[in-house]
């Protein structure tokens, strides 16, 4: 798996676990406020989309993700 791919399934991961834990319905409900991260992920997804700078893939590049297929 390469750094971009992890990078987007851990946004990924992120988002839907935070949509769960904020959404009334869910069985694992903790507060509303969970949607604030969710907009953060949302926001960082956004940021490196226009500056081509992802904080997470660097990371993952340090942890030995390669960079390309």
């Amino acid at each position: 798996m390469t750094s971009w791919q992890m990078t987007r399934l851990v946004a990924g991961s992120f988002i839907l676990l935070s949509l769960a834990l904020a959404i009334p319905g869910s069985p694992i409900f903790v507060s509303q406020w969970w949607l604030a991260f969710t907009a953060f992920v949302g926001a960082n997804l956004l940021q490196s989309a226009l500056t081509k700078w992802c904080l997470m893939e660097l990371i993952m590049r340090k942890l030995g993700f390669k960079t390309e297929n």
